[in-house]
């Protein structure tokens, strides 16, 4: 075979693997070879809420609303999307929040990537400039089921704790002036993989977050519940069997979450009776 004859075969090898009939036939295939717009996930998180709280016959039934960052959101993950095969809250969600237990159906209001100023953006009513997410009239649970501040922890201001404080005080004043007939159900932060964090950060605002519970401002109708001894080891430091990075609670996590909490809520109605 001469070498004219070799360029000429490969020449046209190469015209049939890069016509367009070929390029369509395999960029079909791939995602990543379609125009596609941009869409975060909490810009879905966002959108799916505000469809939820404009369903004002299912808000009606709804008796404790969850309100928090990425730690509150993937209660509602099963099989993590970005890192398949890492499990989150979702079944433990269906069993204990989904409407099996009706005096526990729930709304989860968690968006990921949250800090708290963004939170009570969202919370702020539309005639006040916010997203009014608690503005229909026909929610009116019995609860708020508070996690968050972890977010403000990085890319922090100085000082840390009282910055991180001073959001989830906010976020509570919120919630009580939106919907003043629900009850507080208010939880620690929970410990981080990161020992100096949890030391700097995590335990000093959650003592400071049990005081304020139980001070004058609040105690008429918040309730306490510290998770951090539950996830954390004999040595006190972030039990890694309870989460799937060092933030995010595993499935087993959020069922230790889920025994906790359901336990609370019986408690506080007891209590109020």
């Amino acid at each position: 075979m001469t070498p004219t004859l070799i360029s000429r075969l490969l020449a046209a090898a190469l015209a049939v693997l890069t016509s367009p009939a070929a390029i369509g036939a395999s960029a079909h295939d791939f995602a990543s070879a379609r125009p596609q717009a941009r869409v975060e996930y909490w810009q879905q998180r966002q959108a799916t809420i505000e469809a939820q709280v404009a369903d004002a016959a299912r808000l009606s039934a709804v008796k404790l609303v969850f309100v928090g960052d990425s730690i509150t959101d993937f209660w509602l993950l099963g099989d993590d999307p970005w890192i398949p095969g890492r499990m989150h809250g979702r079944r433990v969600w269906d069993e204990s929040f989904g409407g099996a237990a009706p005096q526990n159906l729930a709304l989860n209001i968690g968006i990921s990537g949250d800090r708290t100023e963004h939170l009570l953006f969202r919370i702020l009513p539309k005639a006040q400039g916010g997203l009014g997410e608690l503005d229909a009239a026909a929610l009116a649970p019995e609860f708020f089921v508070l996690m968050v501040g972890i977010n403000n922890s990085y890319a922090p201001e100085a000082p840390v704790a009282d910055s991180v404080f001073e959001g989830v005080l906010a976020v509570m004043r919120s919630l009580h002036a939106r919907k003043p007939g629900a009850r507080l159900l208010m939880q620690s932060i929970l410990p981080t993989s990161e020992p100096a964090r949890d030391d700097t950060v995590v335990r000093p605002v959650n003592a400071r977050l049990m005081t304020l519970a139980r001070s004058p401002e609040f105690a008429g109708f918040t309730t306490w519940l510290d998770l951090f001894p539950s996830f954390v080891d004999a040595q006190g430091r972030q039990d890694a069997r309870l989460f799937v990075d060092g933030l995010h609670p595993s499935e087993a996590g959020y069922r230790v979450w889920r025994d906790r909490l359901v336990t609370a809520l019986a408690a506080a109605r007891a209590s109020a009776k």
